[in-house]
């Protein structure tokens, strides 16, 4: 007797286009996990700007439509395909990537993306660890090959990622400091690793960061937003700083003649650059940051599968990021 394929709720998008496109199906059938793959029952999942790119069509990786959106899901492995050692039925898990899309009830990863979830850190934390902290990781130690004593600014310090670099940043040893434009955003950013947080919104921070970090400047900037703070970032470096590109809405105009006095550099932060290897790296270091804990993923607003659409506009349009937006599934 054939055996009757389990469905599930989740995300499709048919076409590119405004939140409105994302639309909740209750009969999608769960996916069964193949040669090193592994299926989750989803409990959470991080919702990344990234993905609302993704879903308007304007970033360079589209995938084939119809697709389910999301990559970093925490939950319990339901099943797990062949020559899977690592995981079995039960564990708690958390990714850096799914094959079917996070915005779902059940979702299936490679082996290699899923990485296992300590008891001390809940779904919700989970669900916000694979791109902010491995971003973070990469954009720090990684590509601007941060030295304890060296001093970061975090621009945009209040969101995922931001948080994530505050507390990294902070661990390894380096002067922090952040910007975020509300009260709430500013006290935590100031929990989470900063030693001095600047309002982004007051049309005079740039001249109170420069003030607190005098003549030398600053080490490495990590920059959520290039669109806006480019040109102001290259006055803040100090001789060889690095601007590390991890978030960016459109096109600057920036004089290439304020990189020539400082020798600084403008680097761009792709995650999925990142070799197998090297996310095994960042891996091990997030996976000792959660024991020792220093790595504590702060949980911003939280939505149902339901209210997808609102959090994919509220992740853009909201005034003043704090903590990281989740979907809950359970």
């Amino acid at each position: 007797m054939a055996t009757v394929q389990k469905l599930m709720r989740a995300i499709r998008v048919f076409q590119f286009g405004g939140p409105e496109v994302l639309k909740l199906h209750s009969d999608i059938a769960v996916p069964i996990p193949k040669d090193h793959q592994v299926l989750i029952k989803v409990h959470a999942c991080g919702v990344n700007p990234v993905e609302t790119y993704i879903r308007a069509g304007t970033y360079r990786r589209k995938p084939v439509l119809p697709y389910t959106p999301g990559s970093d899901v925490a939950g319990i492995i339901e099943a797990v395909g062949d020559n899977v050692s690592t995981f079995k039925e039960g564990d708690r898990v958390f990714t850096t990537g799914t094959i079917s899309g996070g915005y779902a009830e059940y979702a299936l990863a490679a082996d290699h993306t899923v990485y296992t979830l300590p008891e001390k850190v809940d779904f919700k934390q989970g669900a916000a660890i694979g791109i902010p902290y491995f971003t973070a990781y990469r954009a720090l130690l990684h590509s601007a090959r941060v030295k304890a004593g060296e001093s970061v600014l975090v621009h945009g310090a209040s969101g995922g990622v931001g948080l994530a670099a505050c507390q990294i940043a902070r661990a390894y040893g380096l002067k922090v400091l952040g910007t975020a434009g509300t009260e709430e955003g500013q006290n935590l950013v100031l929990q989470n690793g900063a030693h001095e947080v600047f309002n982004h919104r007051e049309l005079n921070y740039i001249d109170k960061i420069k003030k607190s970090v005098g003549e030398k400047g600053i080490d490495v900037i990590i920059e959520m937003l290039a669109n806006v703070n480019l040109s102001n970032d290259l006055n803040l470096l100090s001789y060889g700083g690095r601007v590390m590109v991890v978030g960016s809405r459109g096109p600057i105009e920036i004089n290439p003649q304020d990189t020539i006095p400082k020798e600084c550099s403008i680097i761009g932060v792709a995650l999925y650059s990142s070799t197998k290897e090297e996310f095994k790296q960042f891996a091990a270091a997030i996976q000792a940051g959660m024991e020792v804990g220093w790595l504590r993923p702060v949980i911003g607003s939280q939505y149902s599968l339901e209210k997808v659409a609102q959090a994919h506009k509220d992740i853009i349009h909201n005034s003043g990021a704090s903590g990281k937006m989740i979907l809950l599934l359970e």
